[in-house]
């Protein structure tokens, strides 16, 4: 046996779970199987039978054993023993018992501590990986609170969310956002990823599903499943709609959201760093829907152009001081109703809508006209015998007065 321990190992065990999270099985199983592979090591083999190692806890001390078949007659001394040796081990044991026999070598201590250390370290590193990794597949989904570590060269942030740093892409920042080291910050567990190391945790400050996250944390009608949120669509940084239901008709989904005094839609505001929230009323009626979801806008109609499993599609008509309202800055109004709602929304104004029937009450006066003249020329058709005999007689008197031309011509000629 090699002491590699002073004292009750037991203690080492219950610090390493305390502060790794890596259970006592998880440490001997490791020691164990780090001897085991530093005895093959030494011997400069590759396979051994019937060997395992042993741990005494209390004394601290670790030894490799080897089990051996009893047996009358010994044919093969690696993997059997004689009756009478094994009863010089243990006096109860009979034949075909399995006897284990210490095989530790001498000058085993120095490369046994080595190769131990090693796989150890190996071991406890993959522990920590399994813990970090079913960790963080449990909360992905969900939001968790870091802190800023760093900004690094592909400006890509560091977030440390406890037993590892997480990584923010600049794709899931916030435009305009200055993240300082230091801060502490509210994230979306986007996903995880397994590497060799630590696996690596993609976290986002700009996705949709923390507004969802903030909700349910802020309104307890949600968190309870009175309110139901129907959809979401953000701009990060700018502007989001989020569409609300309620199941219980004496509750106010709009209201409850937004708490007495607007409490808790402030709270969300402030975490979002003064990001605009409309909270918009759902509606299985697609009119009704694109209309709130097109709010602050005025609408004066909703014609649905298109609606099967392909294509949905509205024309909506808004007043002229209401357009640009409507379309919103660089089209942010819209494209935001566009995703909430799932339709195609197209945004005209009242006096666009009347240039347009003008025009196509114009195209219609002209098509009548030209259907008139079509009329007309249908209603007196020309025979093309007659038409034939006319062109043939005009064409003979035609010849007949260039003859007639021609003789008068030649008279005079002889005549002088």
């Amino acid at each position: 046996m090699i002491k590699i321990g002073a004292g009750n190992l037991n203690e080492v065990f219950e610090e390493l779970e305390r502060e790794k999270g890596i259970s006592k099985d998880v440490v001997i199983s490791s020691l164990c199987d780090a001897m085991v592979a530093a005895y093959k090591k030494h011997l400069r083999i590759k396979e051994v039978e019937n060997v395992e190692a042993y741990l005494d806890e209390q004394s601290g001390e670790i030894g490799i054993f080897k089990g051996k078949t009893v047996v009358d007659s010994v044919e093969d001394p690696d993997n059997e023993i004689s009756l009478a040796e094994a009863k010089e081990i243990d006096e109860s044991v009979e034949l075909g018992d399995e006897v284990k026999l210490e095989v530790t070598p001498d000058q085993f201590g120095r490369i046994a501590a080595q190769a131990a250390n090693q796989v150890l370290t190996q071991r406890i590193r993959e522990a920590e990986r399994n813990l970090v990794l079913n960790e963080f597949l449990e909360k992905k989904g969900t939001l968790i609170t870091g802190i800023i570590q760093k900004v690094d060269d592909r400006r890509n942030v560091i977030v440390n969310i406890g037993k590892t740093d997480a990584v923010m892409p600049r794709k899931e920042q916030i435009p305009g956002e200055y993240y300082k080291p230091g801060n502490r910050i509210r994230v979306f567990v986007l996903n995880v990823k397994e590497t060799t190391r630590l696996p690596q945790v993609i976290v986002s400050h700009g996705h949709a599903e923390i507004v969802r996250e903030l909700f349910e944390l802020e309104v307890p009608e949600i968190e309870d499943g009175i309110v139901e949120i129907k959809s979401i669509s953000r701009e990060a940084g700018y502007r989001t709609k989020i569409a609300v239901w309620s199941n219980d008709p004496e509750v106010d989904s709009v209201g409850a959201c937004i708490g007495p005094r607007g409490s808790r839609i402030q709270t969300i505001v402030s975490e979002l760093k003064n990001e605009k929230i409309d909270i918009v009323r759902y509606s299985e009626d697609p009119v009704e829907y694109i209309v709130n979801a097109l709010s602050p806008a005025r609408v004066v109609s909703v014609d649905i152009m298109a609606d099967d499993e392909y294509n949905h599609e509205a024309l909506v008509v808004v007043p002229d001081d209401q357009l640009s309202l409507a379309i919103g800055r660089e089209g942010q109004n819209v494209r935001l109703a566009h995703k909430l709602t799932g339709w195609k929304i197209d945004i005209k104004s009242v006096s666009q809508m009347e240039q347009a029937e003008n025009q196509n009450v114009n195209n219609y006066e002209y098509e009548d006209q030209a259907d008139d003249a079509e009329s007309e020329v249908d209603s007196n058709p020309v025979d093309s015998e007659e038409l034939q005999e006319e062109i043939e007689e005009e064409m003979n008197q035609q010849a007949l007065d260039e003859n007639d031309i021609e003789d008068g011509g030649i008279s005079e000629e002889v005549e002088e």
